[in-house]
């Protein structure tokens, strides 16, 4: 017999992702901790005023979840928070520049994953509470 659910209240979580992203994991965590837990009209409002490179990434993150929850249908835009955002380490693209005397160093071209959660502003109030 399966183990049972720890949830006490089902509410439904909408999670989006973007692989292997061509940018440092240090500069779009200072973005993702900008709009964690802000509605999602707010932390559009911030992405599209927001002067980093990241941040139009984020920006299409979050436009691609909410056009994802309105094809689906039943769920109301306008309650829906940032909930969970984290950025992980991805895979690392070395590369090499020639030095004097014919040495080389390596410069290390850093990737990331962004995960972002799309959670009912109601069900994450009464979780918290």
């Amino acid at each position: 017999m399966g183990k049972p659910s720890k949830k006490s209240e089902h509410h439904s979580v909408n999670r989006v992702s973007a692989m292997s992203v061509r940018l440092a994991p240090r500069k779009a965590r200072i973005i993702v901790d900008m709009i964690r837990g802000l509605e999602v009209i707010d932390a559009l409002s911030i992405l599209r005023y927001t002067n980093k490179r990241g941040a139009v990434i984020i920006e299409k993150l979050i436009e691609s979840a909410l056009s994802n929850i309105e094809s689906k249908g039943g769920q109301d835009v306008d309650d829906l928070v940032v909930g969970r955002a984290w950025v992980n380490e991805g895979p690392t693209l070395r590369r090499y520049m020639p030095r004097a005397q014919g040495r080389a160093t390596r410069i290390r071209k850093r990737t990331c994953h962004i995960h972002i959660e799309l959670d009912n502003s109601s069900a994450s109030a009464a979780a918290h509470d």
